[in-house]
């Protein structure tokens, strides 16, 4: 028998247990992951730093969104999530000023040596320092979303991949393992396998693409100052940041993957600390750990969030790129609202428009809290065939709208082009359809079948009757 839910959410990373932590005790829920442990790819390799200028627009609301209610639940952990670090870029004058953004400001190339002295003076030119930016504890994080949704009534099953997916009525029937979930709302937080489950689900994918990102923690003759801030070269060719006595380090590749348990590629680590060893004093002796995470983005960077247009109960939670930890509080915030906002007699799915206003608070300051509105103009979710406003123009649609219009117009960016055109003259082509049985219809109940294949058991084809 299939356990009832009203969501399943699919993937146990940060996007998963983020949104389980915020629906929990609104709904039932279940968390189905394939690995044995949660967390166990992209969001076990993070280099844990909340940075609110890095990123799109959207991202870059988001991790301050984020930063917001993670330091408000910060203040009853025995252990803090966030501490203050900094984010410092450097390189030449065009490159930092094209990467900086309205979260950072230039300073000095003395200002950039007093706060990281093992930086070579002549190794760059400008620098730019963003100091809302905080370290991420990341272990913290994670359990502290699991021991929320737990607590909240939220099921969590791991070492469950699932193998079946379909709607069947009003809902969405899930084989994962040895288990049969039914659910109003599929939640698709998969991550580098999320257009692969869309597939399964007979959902069209969204063309996300999966990047490595490779890192390191090394051991070094000449440790960074704990004051130090987090580093990295404008041109997106290496970061590094303390970590204790050693030194995490990066060569910031964006090399395309397929989904994948990633490993980093012989040499990648030994080129990057040869030139770090020209543009640091750090003094790189040896490599303690490293590891190759994916960071899967859509074509326009910006996270895909929202109930799928044409199939009903399907809720994309993918495509966060490199800002997972950094978005994480605030997509799960926002796509809760989007679940929960259609939740009557028959849980339906929610749409929120282009626009459309929440109200947060704004923490207290001098003259007290306040409120303030806040747009969602460039990730919030639309249905492209909303019949209530009717079609979305262009820039709509590479805003938010995830209709076929869209994916049509972001494919070939307009009408494709044809080898030959047809007048079919006021007339209609139809693709044809042929019935390939050599038999009369089977109108027995398969339902035993059905269930055996929930359960990952084979099933031997009906026999004709």
């Amino acid at each position: 028998m299939s356990a009832n839910y009203d969501v399943v959410i699919v993937g146990g990373g940060i996007a998963g247990l983020s949104l389980a932590s915020a629906l929990a005790g609104k709904c039932s829920v279940a968390l189905v992951e394939a690995e044995q442990t949660l967390a166990y790819h992209t969001s076990a390799r993070s280099a844990r730093q909340l940075i609110p200028s890095y990123g799109p627009p959207a991202v870059q609301e988001l991790t301050l969104r984020t930063l917001e209610l993670i330091a408000a639940q910060d203040a009853g952990r025995p252990e803090p999530v966030l501490s203050p670090r900094s984010f410092m870029l450097i390189g030449d004058d065009a490159a930092v000023r094209e990467q900086a953004s309205g979260h950072m400001r230039p300073i000095s190339h003395e200002e950039a040596m007093d706060l990281c002295p093992a930086l070579v003076p002549d190794s760059f030119t400008a620098a730019g320092l963003d100091t809302g930016s905080f370290a991420c504890n990341a272990p913290v994080l994670l359990e502290d979303h699991r021991r929320r949704a737990e607590a909240g009534g939220v099921d969590i099953i791991t070492g469950a991949r699932v193998h079946s997916a379909q709607r069947l009525g009003s809902g969405w029937e899930l084989g994962a393992g040895q288990e049969g979930f039914q659910a109003a709302v599929v939640v698709n937080a998969a991550g580098a396998w999320a257009d692969e489950f869309a597939v399964l689900s007979g959902v069209e994918k969204v063309q996300l693409q999966p990047y490595r990102r490779t890192a390191a923690i090394v051991d070094v003759e000449h440790p960074l100052p704990e004051s130090c801030p987090m580093v990295a070269a404008a041109d997106d060719s290496f970061y590094f940041r303390r970590d204790g006595a050693q030194v995490l380090i990066s060569p910031s590749e964006h090399e395309p993957s397929g989904p994948e348990d990633a490993q980093p590629h012989p040499g990648d680590i030994e080129a990057l600390i040869a030139r770090l060893n020209t543009l640091t004093t750090l003094g790189i002796r040896g490599v303690r750990t490293a590891w190759t995470g994916l960071r899967t983005e859509a074509a326009d960077g910006v996270p895909v969030v929202g109930f799928d247009a044409e199939a009903p109960g399907f809720f994309w939670l993918a495509g966060q790129g490199g800002y997972g930890f950094q978005t994480s509080s605030g997509i799960a915030e926002l796509a809760a609202d989007l679940i929960l906002a259609g939740q009557g007699p028959r849980f339906r799915a929610g749409v929120r428009h282009p626009g459309q206003r929440r109200r947060w608070p704004r923490p207290a300051g001098p003259s007290g809290a306040e409120e303030w509105t806040h747009e969602y103009p460039h990730y919030q979710y639309c249905r492209a065939d909303d019949p209530g406003r009717g079609s979305p123009g262009p820039e709509e649609r590479s805003r938010g709208g995830r209709g076929r219009t869209d994916l049509l117009a972001r494919a070939g960016g307009g009408r494709a082009a044809a080898d030959e055109a047809v007048d079919a003259g006021g007339r209609a082509l139809l693709p044809g359809w042929v019935d390939s049985h050599t038999h009369l219809i089977f109108a027995g109940d398969r339902t035993a079948e059905f269930e055996a294949r929930m359960a990952g058991r084979a099933t031997a084809p009906a026999e004709s009757p």
